[in-house]
């Protein structure tokens, strides 16, 4: 095994260091989120601490890391008596982001366990890092179904196997820890609760801190040993430290007034569940113990604060992390007397700045029809369009309406792209529909078929009374059919018609609830607009609707409509998403009012790039953004040209009277 990189030696990141030592010292704070951009540390800094951790002791041939003291129970490998145990040090175990579910929770021999009966088990990743750290890297990017397993063993403490009616079961208590860069997508709210603690990390702005970090990466690059040894002193105080607190923990006294100001900032963030309070009260305590006291203090309370509450208090994927400083310290400061104490009232007011008032201090919460609207201009021509030949006018960017909870769209036909929630597909998870031959290893059994596959060669298999004689070749997987996650590309007019009579306020808060709704499902998004004379690629196919999110807040409006232009951009972006994930299956969402202005015969260049679409079959809807009194029914005629469905603004709510929207694309053949 290679050496690994000093934590002592890694540069700055000093939250980052603290939260992985608080759950070293008391691994019931419950693990470690690390957010941040690419290259700053997060995988290192997570690598370097399981060699602080002191060791563990394990009844000698277990594979599940039992207690000698209080083994489990019901361990596969037990019944543990009073053999010999031994101390080894503390794993840790990486989960690849590509895993499958055998390799996490361990698999059965199910021809074994058919033919003989017996239960032989090959314990998974989880029975690995039982008593140890579980780290997940880019775990934002973990599919569904690992995540889910994830969720019961955190939740339980153990983990369960199931083969049709065959059982095993073990402990696996571990400490999750995952990093993410928050570009590439944001986690299942389930899972961000699971973890304790979270961390955002960035790069260093300082010159000399960077030059720091180049030097010692290429110290250590050079001879890993050489470069551990020199910081062998460091490691040793810090590991010496980390056993001290371990025995200082129970004794520390966690009082009435730091629990009043526990629950009172996790009431004031609007926190959702008890978890918070919980995890606050021991990454507390775990910090007087770290600072060798035992009395948790006020800014024990503080720092338990920045650490534990700002993935709780995400409402949704576009609230932006982390936690306002002044309304904590404010919390703090009314809450730091006596509980039995009456205090007087806050002299300021409830109406000061960073109170909890209705509107939270946010500009103009009007949505109404202004909406942060501009007006139309004078001097626009027919439609909204800028006069003049160069149609390079620009409006300032309009904010965004409320967004809704809009009805659903889907891609007809099955797929077998990844995991989801938006169209149907083949899966591993999901309702039984069949059986099949196994392509590869046995992983759902589909017991029926493989009786009836096998009972037609009792006889010549030497079988004449009770019992089957079952061999591989009569093994059949159940297919089972679920859901897929969909990339959804957005193609948004951004012209000068779209921001005439307002509404562009009303368009993007369209898209903004088709991005949550995204965001929801599992599904990549991407993001092309159109205006002036080109189509331009505002967001390449992401997991991140966020920055979906951010891209189109800050977009300007204005010019001519190069309807074409942008079909033909966004053909090309799928084209491209499909040679690098051709299982992944597409919906394009035009946001137009079907106006096509620019260039010789706008119009029927416009038809044919849209006949392009329905020619590779891709499923498409036109949000019909068109309003007034005098309707041309150009998205209605663009959406018949894309072999597609056209939905107004109004009738894309889910509750809209229109009803869902079925037959999105016309029936795959």
């Amino acid at each position: 095994m290679s050496t690994p990189f000093p934590f002592t030696a890694v540069v700055g990141q000093d939250d980052l260091r603290l939260a992985l030592l608080l759950n070293a010292v008391s691994p019931a704070v419950g693990g470690v989120l690390v957010r941040g951009e690419k290259g700053t540390a997060k995988s290192t800094a997570v690598r370097a601490l399981s060699a602080l951790l002191p060791g563990v002791r394990v009844v000698d041939g277990c594979r599940f890391s039992c207690d000698p003291g209080a083994p489990d129970p019901g361990c596969p490998d037990g019944p543990h008596g009073s053999g010999d145990a031994l101390e080894r040090p503390s794993r840790m175990v990486e989960l690849p982001v590509g895993a499958s579910e055998d390799r996490l929770v361990g698999s059965l021999d199910i021809e074994r366990a058919l033919a003989e009966g017996v239960k032989s088990f090959e314990p998974g990743l989880l029975a690995r890092a039982h008593r140890g750290i579980l780290y997940v890297d880019e775990v934002n990017l973990l599919h569904d179904h690992l995540v889910d397993l994830l969720l019961d063993a955190a939740a339980m403490g153990a983990s369960y196997v199931e083969r049709e009616g065959v059982s095993v079961r073990h402990a696996a208590r571990f400490l999750l820890v995952g990093t993410m860069n928050p570009e590439e997508g944001e986690l299942r709210p389930q899972l961000l609760d699971r973890f304790g603690l979270t961390v955002e990390v960035a790069a260093s702005r300082e010159p000399d801190e960077r030059v720091e970090v180049v030097r010692r990466r290429l110290a250590y690059d050079d001879g890993p040993d050489a470069f551990a040894g020199r910081w062998a002193d460091e490691e040793a105080a810090v590991r010496a430290r980390i056993v001290a607190a371990r025995k200082l923990l129970p004794s520390v006294r966690l009082g009435d007034g730091a629990l009043r100001q526990i629950a009172a900032t996790c009431a004031a963030f609007e926190v959702d569940g008890m978890r918070a309070d919980i995890v606050m009260a021991r990454t507390a305590t775990a910090l007087a113990a770290w600072a060798g006291r035992t009395e948790v203090l006020a800014e024990d309370v503080r720092q338990a604060a920045l650490l534990t509450l700002p993935h709780r208090r995400r409402r949704n994927p576009f609230d932006a992390p982390g936690l306002d400083e002044d309304r904590l310290d404010e919390t703090l400061e009314e809450f730091s007397g006596d509980p039995d104490d009456e205090d007087d009232p806050d002299p300021d007011g409830p109406d000061g700045p960073g109170g909890g008032g209705g509107d939270g201090g946010q500009p103009e919460p009007d949505s109404g029809p202004r909406g942060g609207d501009t007006e139309a201009r004078p001097e626009a021509g027919e439609g909204g369009e800028p006069q003049g030949s160069g149609g390079s006018s620009e409006r300032a960017p309009a904010r965004a309406a409320e967004p809704f909870r809009t009805k659903v769209l889907s891609v007809p036909g099955i797929g077998e792209g990844a995991a989801g929630r938006r169209s149907r597909a083949r899966t591993e998870h999901g309702r039984t529909t069949g059986a099949r031959r196994p392509r590869g290893a046995l992983t759902k059994l589909h017991l029926a078929a493989t009786v009836q596959a096998a009972a037609p060669h009792q006889r010549a298999r030497g079988r004449s009374g009770p019992g089957l004689v079952v061999r591989r070749d009569d093994l059949r997987q159940a297919a089972r059919e679920g859901r897929e996650g969909n990339l959804v590309l957005f193609v948004v007019d951004a012209s000068g018609s779209m921001a005439a009579r307002q509404r562009m306020s009303a368009v993007k808060g369209a898209v903004l609830s088709l991005l949550l709704d995204a965001y929801q499902r599992r599904d990549k998004v991407g993001l092309v607009t159109f205006r002036g004379s080109s189509g331009e690629v505002a967001l390449p196919p992401t997991s991140s609707v966020d920055a979906a999110a951010a891209r189109l807040e800050s977009l300007p409006t204005g010019g001519r409509t190069p309807l074409a232009a942008g079909l033909l951009r966004a053909h090309e972006v799928l084209r491209v998403e499909r040679l690098r994930d051709p299982a992944r299956r597409a919906l394009v969402v035009v946001v137009t009012d079907g106006r096509a202005t620019g260039g010789p015969e706008p119009v029927a260049l416009a038809g044919r790039a849209a006949r392009l679409f329905a020619a590779d079959g891709v499923a498409s809807v036109v949000v019909d953004c068109e309003s007034g009194p005098v309707r041309l029914g150009l998205a209605g005629r663009l959406a018949g040209e894309l072999g597609g469905t056209a939905v107004t603004l109004d009738g894309l709510r889910a509750d809209s009277i229109a009803g869902l929207v079925k037959d999105v694309q016309r029936r795959a053949a």
